[in-house]
């Protein structure tokens, strides 16, 4: 599953992201999902989350559902 669409990220997920920083790399980096920070339904880009280690990026990928 991809990050697109709010409704499929939820809190405590674990998640890949990518963080601002890595945009143009695309290295992604995992964590789990502690906030939501884009208040669309949808954002082409991926769903911009904050991980539990205060990480802020864009999700491109859900790893497992908790």
């Amino acid at each position: 599953m991809n990050g697109q669409n709010r409704n499929d990220v939820k809190k405590g997920l674990l998640v890949a992201v990518i963080l601002k920083k890595d945009q143009r790399t695309g290295i992604e980096t995992e964590g789990v999902v502690k906030d939501l920070l884009t208040n669309s339904s949808f954002h082409p880009h991926g769903i911009k989350v904050r991980l539990e280690d205060g990480q802020v990026g864009r999700v491109c990928r859900i790893i497992d559902k908790a």
